[in-house]
């Protein structure tokens, strides 16, 4: 994994947007994992509930192994994915545990994930996981942690069935810090993580609380995932990419190629006067707006000042682009700013 990558998060976005919803989901719905709702299960009989839930399972990887052979068709620098958190719906949650830890379905589990990693191996794709924000490692409240531990163990599990979780970073989940007790509570369950977990964990900056600096102060444990857009947020400003603590960013990765996150504001900014030439400046825009508004992600990366200053950090990192759009955000990125400085076709 030498060469610079960028890549997308979970889901699969058709080029022709203006075709009808109903086309949309067609053509998407094969490459894009489906779930059900716990209400829903508790309301059919228990075989209703197992026969629900392994067709969804069913669905989900074979749709991943899909999206995979698209990844794989794709010129080498965008080979780079995000796997969906739901392959494997309420994985975690005590009600199903049954289920899923079923010996006979942990090794058809076993087999559908190793294709999908013997996929990904041959076909040199860099592949991640992100647990959502309800997995609060450093939370204040006991049964917050433990429900995360486990939460943040299934994507372990599933990273462990692929093959991968033996070696430091040979797979990157990534968490916030989050809650209360932060990196001390971090640190306090650190332990009791699976080898694999703690191969494969990263932190990442986020917009309120915990910044850059707070996940430097865990790069003894794990690797910093550097997301400059959250950077912009909750410094006022653009993080230097040449700057001392980008350095030490890179130095977490221990000889590991490092993987950042990019995303912009969306972008009815422009509606705003803000154009898509113009450095968006913090000060500038709170005259116009809470900075609550500015978290929201673009659905495409429509910023071409923001787009020349993530470009300075590729030689360095991987990018994985977080935008509504997903692959058609990176494709263009790619089309624009690497393809055309190669003189490559697009």
């Amino acid at each position: 994994m030498s060469h610079p990558r960028i890549g997308f998060a979970c889901q699969y976005r058709h080029p022709i947007r203006s075709l009808s919803l109903a086309a949309l989901k067609v053509i998407e719905g094969g490459l894009n994992p489906r779930t059900t709702t716990l209400r829903w299960m508790n309301g059919v009989s228990p075989q209703q509930a197992r026969d629900k839930l392994l067709e969804v399972v069913t669905h989900n990887l074979d749709a991943q192994l899909r999206l995979l052979a698209y990844v794989a068709e794709l010129p080498p620098t965008l080979r780079m994915l995000r796997l969906s958190s739901d392959l494997l719906p309420f994985y975690s949650h005590p009600q199903v545990a049954a289920f899923y830890h079923d010996p006979d379905m942990q090794r058809w589990l076993g087999e559908r994930f190793t294709a999908i990693g013997a996929l990904a191996r041959n076909a040199d794709i860099r592949l991640s996981l992100h647990p959502g924000q309800y997995c609060v490692l450093g939370s204040d409240k006991p049964e917050v942690v433990e429900n995360s531990i486990a939460e943040f163990e299934y994507h372990a599990d599933m990273i462990r069935m692929m093959g991968y979780g033996v070696r430091f970073q040979d797979f990157k989940c990534n968490v916030h810090i989050a809650g209360r007790l932060g990196a001390e509570g971090i640190r306090a369950i650190w332990p009791r993580l699976s080898t694999e977990a703690r191969h494969c964990i990263t932190f990442e900056n986020e917009e309120k609380t915990y910044g850059v600096d707070d996940c430097l102060g865990l790069a003894d444990l794990a690797p910093v995932v550097l997301d400059i857009h959250h950077c912009w947020i909750n410094e006022n400003d653009y993080i230097d990419p040449f700057g001392a603590r980008v350095e030490r960013i890179l130095d977490s990765w221990r000889g590991v190629r490092p993987a950042m996150h990019y995303s912009q504001p969306q972008e009815r900014l422009q509606e705003l006067g803000f154009s898509a030439e113009q450095k968006l400046e913090m000060a500038a825009l709170l005259e116009v707006m809470p900075k609550r508004d500015l978290y929201g992600h673009s659905e495409r990366m429509w910023n071409r000042w923001t787009n020349t200053y993530a470009l300075q950090f590729l030689p360095r990192f991987d990018i994985m682009f977080e935008a509504k759009h997903k692959n058609l955000a990176a494709l263009d990125f790619y089309q624009e700013y690497i393809a055309a400085a190669a003189g490559s076709p697009a």
